[in-house]
């Protein structure tokens, strides 16, 4: 298995077979295989979450499959949509719903931002992508604001915790001062994780040796993967 971090929260997972695309808005994408089966995910409408190219990239490969966030299609209901729709290439989901397409098995959270979370099952795989869920504790909100960030994260987070992930993409948002952690930290006890990539930190590399220095972060340290720059692609070794 091969992960590339295109930026952000942009990631693309390689397996034998298949490509899985999440999040992508910005990067170059390394050489692929059009003859492999392609899965595109957007989890919500941010522009730091969502491009159209995707749409292009998708009609080199053999198979393209989409599974966008229902907010998207309520943001750009259009021709394009109801086509992709009708022929099966496109779906749409909403918070907890579950589907299979393509040998995927696609479940997905509520984001307590906008959209929704994925877990994703392929070929005895598991990965899950936050998309915007996290754990929000903003210093200028008020106490009942975050009092409901810090639960609506603790559900989700909870209905995982009887599955073994493989990979997961968590954000570690640097704007959120001392409590960027948070989020990440509930997940990696909560969850079987085998190994991490912490994302949307807006190109603030330097978040990683935070993360290293945390007293929170010691139990779990060695599955966070540390990433240096866009573009950079990390070897998954089967267990």
């Amino acid at each position: 298995m091969k992960i590339t971090y295109l930026g952000h929260s942009g990631f693309l997972i390689e397996m034998k077979d298949a490509y899985f695309l999440f999040d992508y808005y910005k990067g170059g994408f390394p050489e692929m295989d059009q003859g492999k089966k392609l899965f595109v995910f957007v989890s919500h409408a941010h522009y730091d979450h969502y491009n159209k190219a995707i749409f292009d990239l998708g009609r080199r490969f053999v198979r393209t499959q989409y599974i966008l966030s229902s907010d998207i299609h309520g943001k750009e209901e259009n021709t394009f949509f109801a086509g992709e729709e009708q022929n099966g290439d496109m779906i749409f989901m909403k918070p907890c719903e579950e589907r299979e397409t393509l040998g995927c098995h696609v479940r997905t959270l509520r984001s307590n931002d906008e959209g929704v979370a994925f877990l994703i099952h392929y070929q005895g795989k598991a990965f899950y992508h936050a998309g915007d869920l996290n754990w929000w504790h903003w210093a200028g909100e008020t106490d009942k604001f975050n009092t409901v960030m810090r639960r609506s994260y603790q559900t989700e987070i909870n209905r995982l915790q009887k599955e073994i992930i493989d990979v997961a993409f968590v954000p570690v948002d640097p704007r959120l001062g001392e409590q960027y952690v948070w989020g990440i930290d509930c997940f990696m006890r909560r969850t079987q994780t085998e190994h991490v990539f912490p994302m949307h930190f807006w190109g603030n590399y330097e978040i990683f040796d935070r993360l290293m220095l945390e007293k929170c972060t010691e139990d779990y340290n060695d599955k966070i993967v540390r990433i240096e720059k866009e573009g950079q692609t990390f070897s998954i070794e089967e267990e």
